[in-house]
């Protein structure tokens, strides 16, 4: 009895000291916080933008660490920073983000630029646009957001393109969105029976961009979709969110096996780009970087009975996003653009409680304001 007593406390004080190493160290976690920030993001006056703490880090737990955030404009708040700019704020403003332990050790740093753009940027000019995703395209909810936002004065004269057009849309909104689609949808789903019909239960089987040919074989023919479907005028600009149906699945304890299913997703991310310019050179991407999940493991349960879990997919989408700057940033030359998509979208009131990945009415406007944003950035240059 005495020598399982002796035995219980040399556990315990062994368990205390390395749990005092790793506080001295930072705690296991420091390493593992592998805070993300892209390049630049976006805004414009009037409209709200934010960046929340639990987007930009690895942890279960962000409320454990303190985020100290520099910027000459804009307000750090208990789980974001934000800023509703004005007109005064158009220009570049850097932005640092400093990760703190709870007792104000400095664990990790990066920078961003915000840059802020005219309200009146591309006004009056026009505006061809096609939206391309999955559920939360096919929501609808952001791309009418996003139809709001270019309604409003100073903007340009908006054509959104595509063959799906829900009752729910606002006038004149249209897109390629479909529940459950990922990259490689796009590339490679073809009913032969049905073609472009929808099925039985309404829904699109074979991709927009896809066509039979005279072996009966179905190819990637982006020509043959701009004159069938955008009276010959390709767009100027492809908005994008995919990435949740594409890596969902991956196992978040196997990091080989989930860079191997995120590599192949991003190659082919990189065929259908690549399938425009011969039909489309003019036309730029703006790629949305995949969107956060619920902060609370309920939404989850609620979804998938226990068979996946929120910190699992939250593993699975920092990587995607790290993978997706690594692959995609700065190549603006190739009309390639990043949206951080990721960072003005709550992980909590953004959500609601029942449902792990697809956002509220707010999740889905803030996800349409940061497109919006985006597409008033580019269109300022354009005029440059």
């Amino acid at each position: 009895m005495k020598a399982n007593t002796s035995s219980k406390h040399l556990v315990l004080q062994v368990s205390l000291a390395f749990w005092l190493f790793l506080s001295a160290a930072g705690g296991a976690e420091q390493t593992s916080l592998r805070l993300t920030l892209p390049p630049a993001w976006y805004g414009v006056p009037g409209v709200p933008m934010s960046l929340y703490y639990d987007n930009i880090v690895l942890t279960e737990n962000p409320e454990s660490y303190r985020f100290d955030v520099t910027c000459d404009i804009g307000k750090s708040e208990a789980k974001r920073w934000t800023v509703t700019p004005s007109d005064k704020d158009v220009g570049q403003h850097a932005l640092c983000v400093v990760v703190k332990s709870a007792q104000g050790k400095e664990l990790q740093r990066a920078k961003t630029v915000l840059r802020i753009v005219s309200k009146d940027a591309g006004a009056n000019r026009n505006l061809r646009l096609l939206i391309v995703g999955d559920s939360l395209t096919h929501a609808t909810i952001y791309p009418n957001e996003i139809a709001r936002l270019l309604s409003e004065p100073g903007n340009p004269k908006w054509t959104m393109l595509g063959t799906h057009k829900p009752a729910s849309v606002k006038p004149g909104v249209a897109h390629e969105g479909y529940g459950g689609w990922t990259w490689a949808s796009f590339l490679t789903s073809y009913n032969a029976k049905l073609g472009h019909k929808l099925d039985e239960k309404g829904r699109r089987q074979s991709s927009p961009f896809l066509f039979a040919g005279a072996d009966g074989k179905p190819a990637l023919d982006i020509g043959r979709y701009i004159r069938e479907n955008c009276a010959g005028q390709p767009p100027e600009v492809v908005t994008i969110l995919l990435g949740i149906n594409d890596c969902f699945s991956a196992s978040p304890d196997d990091a080989k096996a989930m860079d191997e299913k995120i590599t192949a997703t991003l190659d082919n991310a990189e065929k259908f780009l690549k399938a425009f310019p011969a039909a489309a050179p003019r036309t730029v991407f703006a790629v949305g970087l995949t969107t956060p999940p619920n902060a609370r493991e309920s939404g989850f349960e609620a979804n998938y009975k226990g068979k996946y879990h929120r910190w699992g997919w939250k593993r699975i989408q920092h990587r995607l996003v790290e993978q997706m700057l690594k692959r995609f940033a700065g190549r603006e030359r190739e009309g390639i653009h990043l949206v951080p998509t990721e960072l003005n979208l709550d992980p909590v009131d953004g959500y609601p409680d029942n449902n792990g990945v697809h956002p509220n009415a707010t999740g889905y406007q803030q996800i349409g304001a940061s497109f919006y944003c985006w597409l008033k950035w580019w269109l300022q240059a354009k005029q440059q």
